[in-house]
């Protein structure tokens, strides 16, 4: 009883945050919402709570903006920052890769807000780093003790690294501001790109030319929220007032570095003063490297150092970032391939399948949990795949909680259950049970 009482508590908590806001916005009449769980965007100002879409029941998490936090500011920098924020989910809803956040409803404005909704979201990469600016419970329990594992920061930099290379190379558009709190993680524990406040868009319109990023100068005494996280911006948007994509991998690397660092910051500590950023931007021309990188492994070290130099030529782009020799390692290859298994036949499926349970022992049970069985159970739809599939599933099974077993595993294999042929079928869950 005490349980739901405190379950009833926070669900009544929530509704009485969001009564005064989100009757008006249209997008509640489509989405449920249910609890707070992240912020995420320039100066972590979107709110993202989880909830549902009213149809279907599908999970979903509503991102929402209070129009009331901009009270105090000046009318210039109000009315700047909501355009910006404007542009910047109108852009991420035309998008569409595997490696970008998924907008399942446009935005929807109303006097007392912004809002959309979009896949399920854990927390933004900020969040989990320690920032909970703008969570009404600080941290919320899932983020308590949070702590990444370095087989999910390398699978999440180049999951970035993919992001990239299609913002780049298919689309010709620079992002200009990916720092962790543009990096939304999904409740499945992919990185996604969000936050494209500040893109810039090939202009060049000649057939066969090479694209042309035109640079507007940032308003450099305007409010921090109108201006991308000065921490991880690349010194040539100040000294040569430029930009390419070479200026994307230059945050990319001190993301990478706050990743690693002791204290979860990049190496510049600008504090959003566009005075402080060009200090730093100059002091790195002259010393021509980042000091501190050993924090870094080894096999990421000299890759972040060059994308870290002051010298956009010198930058690696994204194709040779994604090549490097530290995302040559077992379980990444079994995350990427599991993410990519829809292209490969029933015959590949199975041998890969098949090795499986050697690779299983060496992930973090989390990311058997939320990354691997979400993928596996897709499988069960193929009967000729479950003999493979099976056994994997009830591997990752045996090191579950009841309630991860309940919740994440049970539902899936309450159908396969009533399978009799293939006879593996029934001799897994036999031997499974038996275990």
């Amino acid at each position: 009883m005490d349980v739901f009482n405190k379950f009833y508590s926070s669900v009544s908590n929530t509704v009485s945050q969001l009564s005064g806001v989100l009757p008006g916005n249209p997008v509640t009449r489509e989405f449920e919402i249910t609890n707070h769980v992240a912020s995420a965007g320039p100066c972590l100002l979107w709110k993202v709570y989880s909830g549902y879409k009213k149809s279907t029941k599908q999970e979903a998490s509503i991102f929402l903006l209070e129009k009331r936090i901009f009270e105090g500011w000046s009318k210039s920098d109000r009315e700047s920052v909501l355009e910006s924020l404007k542009r910047g989910i109108a852009q991420l809803t035309r998008l569409r890769h595997p490696q970008i956040l998924v907008v399942q409803h446009p935005l929807e404005e109303s006097r007392e807000s912004l809002a959309f909704a979009t896949e399920p979201v854990f927390a933004s990469l900020a969040n989990i780093l320690g920032n909970n600016t703008n969570i009404s419970s600080s941290p919320p329990s899932h983020l308590r003790d949070y702590k990444l594992f370095e087989v999910e920061i390398k699978y999440g930099l180049m999951q970035i690294g993919q992001g990239l290379t299609f913002l780049h190379g298919d689309v010709k558009l620079l992002h200009r501001n990916i720092c962790p709190e543009c990096v939304v993680v999904n409740a499945q524990g992919a990185w996604k790109i969000f936050g494209f406040e500040f893109y810039v868009a090939n202009h060049s319109t000649t057939p066969g030319s090479l694209p042309h990023w035109p640079f507007e100068e940032f308003v450099s005494d305007g409010h921090p929220c109108s201006l991308p996280n000065l921490d991880y911006m690349a010194p040539e948007m100040a000294l040569t007032l430029s930009h390419s994509p070479a200026s994307d991998l230059f945050s990319l690397g001190a993301l990478a570095y706050a990743l690693f660092s002791p204290d979860g910051h990049a190496p510049q500590h600008c504090e959003g003063k566009w005075n402080r950023f060009a200090k730093s931007a100059a002091e790195l021309k002259r010393a021509g490297t980042v000091k501190g990188i050993d924090c870094l492994p080894n096999g990421l070290r000299d890759c972040v150092r060059m994308l870290l130099s002051p010298t956009p030529e010198l930058r690696p782009d994204a194709h040779q970032f994604l090549k490097i020799e530290y995302f040559e390692d077992v379980g990444i290859k079994t995350l990427n391939y599991l993410d990519s298994s829809f292209q490969w036949d029933n015959l590949q499926k199975s041998q890969f399948y098949k090795g499986l349970p050697q690779v299983l022992p060496k992930l973090p049970h989390r990311v058997c949990l939320y990354r691997i069985i979400p993928c596996l159970v897709k499988e069960f739809i193929n009967a000729s795949m479950v003999p493979f599939v099976l056994p994997n599933v009830l591997a990752i099974a045996q090191n579950c909680s009841r309630e991860e077993f309940e919740v994440n595993i049970l539902p899936h294999l309450l159908p396969v259950m009533k399978i009799q042929d293939p006879i593996q079928v029934y001799l897994s869950f036999s031997l499974g049970i038996w275990l």
